[in-house]
């Protein structure tokens, strides 16, 4: 086989965004006197949280703790039982297993990729001894799940609603004529976040939580700093000094916590591009509506379409998904993707689904076939470029390529 190469730029699948405004805002940082701890992680909550429409917002250090720390925020734990789609990354699924909970996978709607709430319906009311205590709807790509059917659904079960909103920063729904972000307090307990270097917001690393309680948001606090705090203490014999006033050393752990906080350094940066997230946003909608023109315009819808759109929602497009028939092209999908990496396109498949991890098919006996819808999406998956720095020159270039290598099949020749 004759590799095709190219000298153009590489277009990975994701790709971070950085200005010069960001640069220096972190250059500030490494000046100052304050690395970590300091001012810029409240400053930071606070952006977010009045850019999302919400009361509270807690940094920590990835989306994983986030997902972690709220589960220990809400006191889910042995015993109990949280349900997330079975199209997801693990940490959506592994966060009730770090506190010791059961998982519940839920399949997909194939043509969104997003949990079927019909299927939600009928495992909550099969759940007649109330294990489920918490639902994680994955807001997966960027597209919000119908959040106010699945808050109905679980508030009425007596269940948390906590929204994986790590593709989602950014997309919102609309409800009874108003508009609500994703992350907004209205329709769940709590929502998360990911800072990653290939989401909307790029921290390196870095995550969040977002709720209108503020109780829950004191908890998530102390959680990520090891249980630690400063107030309030139970040994008060060793807190206070004989003038009566705290010891200005002391602390305590009343219980366990961990270290998933968040730096300045990540904090400041993550707050230069909050200013340039709606930007974001809009540029990803508008290549996902050139993508779209341009797929309809090469292909059969049959064998080749992106994930539908639901109606009355403003996607996030963190990832732009396609669904291919490589059957029908006479070729399997490595040999796409490597094709497609030759010529300088890179692509990915998201995601495995997490009940045929190893560790799950282990633990609660899954098996291929047993979520239907996941197992056709995973089959057919391909995400394309997707990051604000592409331009439709870019996205003509990707459909071109996927064009011919598809039409090619396994012939081994070039196309001429």
């Amino acid at each position: 086989m004759t590799c095709v190469t190219t000298q153009l730029p590489f277009l990975p699948y994701g790709r971070q965004h950085v200005d010069e405004e960001d640069i220096q805002a972190v250059v500030d940082v490494l000046r100052s006197d304050w690395w970590t701890q300091g001012p810029a992680i409240p400053a930071f909550e606070r952006k977010l949280a009045d850019y999302v429409g919400v009361a509270e917002a807690v940094a920590c250090a990835n989306g994983t703790a986030a997902l972690h720390l709220t589960m220990l925020a809400l006191g889910i734990g042995p015993g109990d039982v949280v349900v997330t789609s079975a199209n997801s990354f693990l940490s959506s699924a592994n966060c009730a297993r770090f506190v010791g909970a059961d998982v519940r996978f839920i399949d997909i709607d194939p043509e969104t990729g997003l949990m079927d709430l019909t299927l939600l319906s009928d495992m909550l009311t099969a759940d007649t001894d109330h294990e489920i205590k918490g639902v994680i709807p994955v807001h997966f790509a960027g597209q919000p799940v119908d959040l106010v059917r699945l808050h109905e659904l679980a508030t009425a079960h007596g269940a948390y609603v906590v929204s994986d909103a790590c593709h989602a920063l950014g997309a919102a729904y609309q409800h009874k004529s108003a508009s609500y972000r994703v992350g907004s307090g209205q329709h769940n307990d709590a929502a998360v976040f990911s800072f990653h270097p290939v989401k909307h917001v790029a921290m390196g690393e870095g995550g969040a939580v977002s709720t209108d309680d503020p109780v829950l948001a004191e908890r998530l606090r102390l959680l990520r700093n090891h249980g630690m705090q400063k107030c309030d203490f139970v040994n008060s014999d060793m807190a206070m000094a004989s003038s009566g006033d705290d010891n200005p050393w002391y602390y305590e752990m009343q219980q366990l916590g961990h270290n998933y906080r968040l730096t300045d350094i990540q904090a400041t940066l993550g707050a230069s591009q909050l200013k340039r997230l709606d930007w974001s946003v809009q540029t990803r909608n508008k290549l996902a509506t050139h993508y779209r023109h341009l797929i309809a315009d090469r292909f059969d819808s049959s064998v080749l379409r992106p994930l539908a759109q639901c109606p009355g929602v403003t996607n996030a497009y963190h990832l732009f998904v396609i669904q291919v028939e490589f059957e029908h092209f006479g070729i399997d999908r490595a040999s796409v993707m490597h094709r497609l990496k030759a010529a300088g396109i890179g692509t990915q498949v998201h995601y495995i689904p997490i009940y045929l991890q190893p560790y799950y098919r282990k633990l609660y006996g899954g098996r291929p076939g047993d979520m239907p819808n996941t197992d056709r999406y995973y089959a057919r998956a391909l995400s394309l470029p997707m990051y604000p720095d592409l331009n439709e020159s870019d996205c003509e270039r990707v459909i071109d390529e996927l064009h011919r290598i598809l039409n090619q099949g396994n012939d081994h020749r070039d196309a001429p």
